[in-house]
């Protein structure tokens, strides 16, 4: 997160609850901004301009229809390295006062690999490009939007998990182990 042009560490609330939300539930409906809309849609063009972060993983999951049923697969760098995926952020006055920080993460349409398991996938920045995705002078969408892409295909890696995942209850080392 950029705070005043310095770089912080901070946990955050998934889902994303704009300023000017009347509930906090709205956040489970914007776990994923869409990146070819971000800039326009009321719940993510401020924070667009102003409160871009990245969200820090190892991995994602997504899952694969198959017939009725849905695959979870777990979806990571070939490297093994973790990785940093564009995001948004926002503070919350709930109506006792206090402040809710909240974020989500930006889709794109989905790179080859990611393609045949779903139609989107999250916008992984490289290196390269994250210091400008935080850079807190630029705000024009010519100059993020072009950020916003899938990430190159030969660069991931991915295999089928447990259920587990199917539970926000769980969320330890066993959901991310192959089966």
């Amino acid at each position: 997160v950029i705070n005043d042009g310095a770089r912080k560490a901070e946990e955050m609330r998934w889902g994303l609850v704009p300023f000017w939300a009347k509930d906090i539930k709205i956040g489970y409906r914007m776990i994923n901004a869409v990146g070819e809309t971000v800039s326009t849609k009321p719940a993510f063009r401020a924070a667009y301009k102003k409160r871009r972060c990245l969200v820090l993983a190892n991995g994602f999951f997504e899952w694969r229809k198959e017939g009725d049923a849905k695959v979870p697969t777990y979806i990571f760098l070939k490297s093994g390295e973790p990785f940093a995926m564009a995001g948004l952020w926002e503070t919350w006055k709930n109506p006792d006062g206090d402040l809710v920080r909240s974020c989500t993460i930006v889709t794109t349409r989905p790179n080859e690999f990611i393609a045949p398991i779903h139609n989107r996938m999250p916008v992984i920045l490289s290196q390269e490009t994250e210091a400008l995705w935080l850079d807190p002078v630029t705000e024009e969408a010519s100059t993020l939007n072009p950020l916003l892409i899938p990430s190159p295909p030969e660069e991931l890696a991915s295999y089928v998990v447990s259920s587990l995942v199917n539970s926000f209850k769980n969320s330890g080392p066993e959901c991310i182990v192959a089966v």
